[in-house]
C-alpha cells in the first residue's frame, strides 16, 4: 500500500475518487480471506479509516456505537493484511481482501457469519477459536 502511483497523485485521492459516502460520512466495508474468498466481516470505513487502511496497510474502521476509529485487531491481536481494495459498480461498498491473523469475528469465529439458517431457527456452523471472556473481559 504505497504512497504515490505513476502520475504523481496520491494512491489516497485514487482511491477515494467516485466514492460515495452515506449521510454519516459512512460507507460499508466487506472483509474476504484474500485467498480462500470467504466473507470474514462486514463493518463500517469513514475517510479517516479509510485513510489508515490505505497507509498501514492494515483495516482501520469506524466504530458507529463507540464513535471512534478503531484498528481491526487492536484488542484481539487479530489483524487484517490488505491485499486488494475493489469498489462496487454504484461506488457505494468496499471489498477488501486480507490475510486474516487468528479470528475475524469479537465472539471469537473465524468469520462474522458463522450462523446458518436451518428450518425454523439458525445453528452455528464454525468453530470458536477463542474464548472472547479471555480476550476483551466480560461485559
Amino acid at each position: 500500500m504505497s504512497g504515490a502511483t505513476h502520475d504523481g497523485k496520491s494512491e489516497k485521492s485514487a482511491l477515494f475518487a467516485g466514492l460515495k459516502f452515506d449521510e454519516h460520512g459512512l460507507i460499508p466495508a466487506i472483509i474476504q480471506d484474500h485467498t480462500s474468498g470467504a466473507v470474514l466481516m462486514m463493518a463500517w470505513m469513514n475517510a479517516e479509516s479509510l485513510s489508515k487502511t490505505l497507509e498501514t496497510g492494515l483495516t482501520h474502521f469506524y466504530s458507529r456505537s463507540r464513535k471512534k476509529l478503531w484498528l481491526k485487531g487492536e484488542s484481539s491481536g487479530h489483524t487484517q493484511k490488505v491485499h486488494t481494495v475493489r469498489k462496487d459498480c454504484d461506488e457505494d461498498v468496499l471489498l477488501f481482501g486480507v490475510t486474516q491473523s487468528g479470528a475475524a469475528c469479537h465472539e471469537g469465529y473465524t468469520s462474522c457469519f458463522f450462523r446458518e439458517r436451518d428450518g425454523e431457527g439458525w445453528k452455528v456452523i464454525g468453530e470458536r477459536q477463542f474464548d472472547p471472556a479471555k480476550v476483551y473481559g466480560k461485559n
